[in-house]
């Protein structure tokens, strides 16, 4: 069976659980923690989760438990009219942040939940996923393109 089918059945159905228990927030955000640091499971997970893992373990789908924690957040935001966004800087830029955030949600409308990530390789600048589209103003990428141009000039030159 197909990756994607199984995990989004799964995902489905917890999300389902978590709308008839009320306890969706506590669930959402132990997945969060969980796909952000895999090594750090909590030893006791909400019952929704457990019921979750009882059910993986007894259907022989426990290989899938990534894919299916990935679409449940996927599918929580999204039927709670939230999106994600992703913004990785060279440096912590606070004030960015929250200007970007707000930028964000007067254009899109909608409750922003913001991922923020610290990456020195980016040089200076910033990194914005939003969705599957990307906006990359690091100066890591702008001396790449310097690099890949004046590998080509000299292709010509040669």
């Amino acid at each position: 069976m197909n990756t994607g089918i199984i995990s989004s059945r799964y995902a489905k159905a917890l999300l389902r659980l978590v709308d008839e228990t009320g306890n969706g927030e506590a669930v959402y955000a132990q997945v969060v923690r969980i796909l952000k640091d895999h090594d750090s499971v909590p030893k006791k997970l909400e019952p929704e989760l457990s019921r979750l893992v009882e059910l993986l373990v007894e259907n022989k789908r426990m290989e899938y438990v990534r894919f299916i924690l990935h679409r449940f957040t996927e599918l929580y935001n999204t039927s709670r009219g939230r999106r994600l966004a992703t913004l990785r800087t060279a440096v912590p830029a606070p004030e960015m942040q929250q200007r970007v955030k707000e930028l964000l949600q007067e254009r899109i409308g909608g409750e922003i939940v913001l991922d923020v990530e610290v990456d020195p390789s980016l040089i200076g600048g910033f990194t914005l996923t939003i969705d599957d589209k990307l906006l990359d103003a690091s100066v890591s990428r702008q001396l790449e393109e310097i690099r890949r141009q004046l590998m080509e000039k000299n292709k010509r030159i040669v």
